[in-house]
């Protein structure tokens, strides 16, 4: 089992930077691909960035690509998101999940966290 407990979300203006953390419980951390989604009122979850279990490889939306950047730290079993140059439609509750397959398909990912709420003022 691997829980999921995210953090660093809030409210930031536009053009501004935010970090969300995900810690994660649990063994073998560095055994799951560990993923980023959102979803924003009315609209459907959708992929942000994903990063392999050594951290070698990643991927990310074409929507937060050059600005979105994600990482770990499989020391204290945590991934991270630096969101930069943020815009009012980034608005969305984030989500971080786990699975032992790197796959940017929701419906697939075995571990969800709770989801923290980044809220982006024009």
């Amino acid at each position: 089992q691997v829980q999921l407990v995210e953090s660093g979300g809030g409210l930031v203006q536009a053009g501004g930077s935010l970090r969300l953390s995900c810690a994660a419980s649990g063994r073998s951390f560095s055994s799951y691909a560990m993923a980023w989604f959102r979803q924003a009122p009315g609209k459907e979850r959708e992929f942000v960035a994903i990063i392999s279990g050594s951290g070698g490889s990643t991927r990310a939306a074409d929507s937060v690509k050059g600005r979105f950047t994600i990482s770990r730290d499989n020391a204290k079993n945590t991934v991270y998101l630096q969101m930069n140059s943020l815009k009012p439609e980034d608005t969305a509750v984030y989500y971080c999940a786990a699975d032992r397959s790197f796959r940017s398909d929701d419906s697939k990912m075995s571990y969800w966290g709770q989801g923290n709420q980044v809220t982006v003022s024009s």
